[in-house]
């Protein structure tokens, strides 16, 4: 496969160092011990993370889903929240209430659980779309609105969800606009027979999560997210991603392409993967990593049994590499 031709990166700007990526690797080597047999999917997590996005979990329960987002956020050192969303959630419950306070004759604000630097939340598709709708405004403005007043959330942000198959009682799915809210999809599915024979031999407690020692700390991880804006991505690569756009937007069996908000969000998630090779600049193999995950739940094919994975991967061989 050519690789994409490429002038060096301009010497003013952000830093190009990748100085902070040691760290960052180390985190990783903690996760992949308690996520046995999925590293494909902690390195997206950790690129959705650094790029400053969210995630969204499609699986059945019972797979790891919350194993991950609380071992993220021990290893990386943040705070974690974990939210079970069901149908009478309602969004006071998540984003706080003001409460009067008689002895101060004031009206008190009470945060909700959406103010911690990792939020879980856990079946998102359980809770009504008042209150799927509020989470999502949350993600995309980072503030919270209440009582005329905008807080700020913590930084960083960042929200991983889960959801269960559209086939499961009681779900309400998610809408295109809000799934667009969310940078990367990942499945975990079964683990490999190895892992599961590691699961089945240890009872599930290689590593007891809430006892893991944190690899990083929030300057760490904000400086990480500064050293990804940074990676360089040149004209050519560019050219790649307006060609896989096109390609989406005039494929027959999609109903709607990436759209430019999109396309930004794939060179953010590309500048993070590369970085995590320990990369200054982004090349090809870095945007088809995480062009699939990105892609799959924001383009709806017109034939429901045609399945969107399979539309991205012909549309990754067949579109040109400039």
């Amino acid at each position: 496969m050519t690789r994409a031709s490429s002038s060096g990166p301009p010497s003013s700007g952000p830093p190009r160092s990748v100085e902070t990526v040691g760290p960052v690797l180390r985190a990783l080597e903690q996760l992949d011990r308690v996520l046995l047999g999925k590293p494909g999917q902690v390195r997206l997590a950790v690129a959705c993370l650094l790029a400053r996005g969210h995630l969204l979990i499609e699986d059945q329960p019972g797979v790891g889903k919350t194993t991950l987002a609380h071992a993220l956020a021990r290893t990386l050192g943040l705070s974690f929240r974990r939210v079970q969303f069901t149908a009478d959630l309602l969004p006071a419950d998540l984003l706080g209430v003001s409460v009067w306070d008689a002895r101060e004759a004031a009206f008190r604000y009470h945060p909700g659980p959406i103010f911690s630097e990792v939020l879980l939340a856990d079946e998102i598709n359980r809770a009504t779309p008042k209150t799927q709708g509020a989470l999502l405004e949350a993600m995309e403005e980072r503030t919270v609105s209440e009582g005329g007043v905008t807080r700020p959330l913590p930084e960083p942000f960042f929200v991983i969800a889960t959801q269960n198959p559209a086939a499961f009682v009681g779900t309400s799915p998610l809408p295109e606009a809000q799934l667009d809210r969310f940078l990367l999809t990942v499945t975990l599915g079964y683990p490999d027979p190895r892992a599961e024979r590691t699961l089945l031999e240890t009872g599930g407690r290689g590593q007891v999560v809430r006892d893991l020692p944190p690899v990083l700390d929030v300057p760490a991880l904000l400086a990480a997210q500064r050293d990804v804006d940074g990676v360089h991505a040149a004209p050519p690569l560019l050219d790649y991603l307006q060609l896989l756009a096109r390609a989406t937007r005039e494929h027959p069996a999609l109903s709607v392409g990436l759209s430019p908000r999109a396309l930004l969000a794939l060179l953010a998630a590309a500048r993070a993967w590369a970085y995590l090779a320990g990369r200054r600049m982004v090349l090809p193999e870095d945007v088809q990593a995480v062009f699939a995950p990105l892609a799959v739940h924001r383009l709806p094919t017109r034939d429901p049994a045609v399945r969107t994975g399979d539309v991205l991967a012909r549309i990754l061989t067949d579109t040109p590499i400039p």
